[in-house]
């Protein structure tokens, strides 16, 4: 009964249009009266509700998330984006399709830079949306393949959606960055495969063969922003600085790269990089205090054990139990957005998860990249909202152009279900 009262609540919330961090708290204080008036294991007080909201967001790693929003945010203005794109157009750009395989490589690139899905998929679609029309792509299946390469970035490191999985499950972040290389990679090289056979039907105009002087000119230029990642995995690796200090260190990386390398940076940019970045950690930090006062509601209506107690037939099969789960993370990320998602099923799933003996770096990376894919899955689809209006498609046009790459994204996943060992053993030879 707990549960259907906490799946009831949520939903009336947000079916009358409330936000998603609002109807957290509502179902916070629907829990909270529930439990009181059959139980009596917490009595309904507002002062509760308060402290739990505000230690909600008193959590160091968490500071990792407004600077890594910040370097993104630098990354942009700076020209670290353009150069990134220039970069992959200098080597694969004069191949069939080559501005799609821009994409992918781009895509890998940026998204271990910023973690944003939704950045990278705003500043791709911003610098190669105009290039693939003018060169006579399908606009449709260009935005599909953009929305598809932004959602690598919450899964390779350093990614927003991790740390928040690691605050809200109690799972090591720097363990989560490293286990989310190899399936970040996977990904791309799925949408890049699937690509290549698609782009056998495209009629368009073939790029320019860079010089080799050329291109390793602007390789050389690119290398800077290219760098960031080595820096920030190494140090990591290595022991140098943990997830959060990563954070800083990327935010002044870019900054001084834009600025003073770059020199597209301007002092007057500064306030209002600052306020978008401030404005967009504001929201993410709204919802996880929110969410964590319906996690610690969770925890105390005991509402895991109903949901393994549901679960408990498929227990003793660990391979069954996660495909199971992804498929209901599939689902629930249909309806909802990447960090409500997040921060809601992570407190129900985490203890069974542990209980079943599934290593909870592995299953993170899962939730997360399988929350990725929902970013490009309607209603919702937030990445897919995002490129439809840079490209100026409708959404029927969008989902089609990236119903193909998600299907690769989806099996990708799901090989990953049957071989956790992708996962896992490059993340043991990192750890060493």
């Amino acid at each position: 009964m707990t549960v259907t009262v906490f799946i009831v609540s949520l939903l009336a919330a947000m079916a009358i249009g409330m936000p998603i961090a609002y109807a957290l708290l509502v179902c916070g204080v629907t829990l909270m009266a529930y439990l009181a008036a059959t139980s009596g294991l917490v009595i309904f007080d507002s002062q509760i509700l308060a402290q739990r909201f505000v230690e909600g967001a008193d959590n160091f790693p968490l500071l990792a998330v407004p600077f890594f929003l910040l370097a993104g945010e630098f990354m942009n203005a700076g020209g670290l984006s353009r150069r990134i794109v220039n970069l992959a157009m200098a080597w694969v750009g004069h191949f069939r399709g080559g501005l799609g395989y821009v994409t992918v490589i781009a895509a890998v690139i940026m998204a271990s830079l910023s973690g944003s899905a939704v950045a990278d998929t705003a500043a791709l679609a911003a610098l190669l949306i105009p290039m693939m029309r003018a060169a006579g792509y399908n606009v449709g299946r260009a935005s599909g393949l953009i929305a598809s390469g932004g959602i690598i970035a919450p899964v390779i490191p350093p990614s927003i959606g991790m740390i928040i999985f690691g605050v809200a499950g109690n799972v090591s972040i720097t363990k989560l960055f490293l286990a989310g290389i190899v399936p970040g990679i996977l990904m791309g090289v799925a949408i890049g495969l699937t690509w290549w056979w698609l782009a056998k039907k495209e009629n368009v105009l073939p790029g320019r063969k860079v010089p080799l002087p050329e291109r390793l000119r602007i390789t050389a230029e690119g290398g800077f922003a290219v760098a960031l990642p080595v820096v920030i995995i190494g140090g990591m690796k290595f022991g140098v600085f943990t997830p959060t200090e990563a954070a800083v260190v990327a935010a002044v990386y870019s900054f001084v790269v834009g600025k003073f390398i770059y020199g597209e940076l301007k002092w007057s940019a500064l306030y209002g990089l600052l306020l978008a970045a401030g404005k967009t950690t504001a929201v993410v930090m709204f919802l996880v205090a929110a969410a964590m006062v319906s996690a610690w509601l969770i925890t105390v209506a005991n509402i895991p054990t109903e949901v393994a107690g549901m679960l408990a037939p498929f227990m003793h099969n660990k391979m069954l139990l996660m495909f199971i789960m992804m498929v209901l993370i599939v689902i629930v990320g249909t309806a909802l957005d990447f960090t409500p998602t997040v921060l809601i099923l992570t407190p129900v799933l985490m203890p069974v998860v542990l209980k079943a003996g599934i290593d909870p770096v592995y299953f993170g990376v899962m939730f997360i990249m399988n929350n990725a894919i929902g970013l490009i899955t309607p209603p919702v689809g937030t990445v897919l909202n995002v490129v439809c209006g840079v490209a100026r498609v409708s959404m029927d046009e969008a989902f089609k152009g990236v119903l193909p790459f998600l299907c690769a994204q989806l099996a990708v996943l799901f090989l990953l279900v049957l071989f956790p060992d992708i996962v896992l053993v490059p993340l043991h030879w990192m750890m060493r």
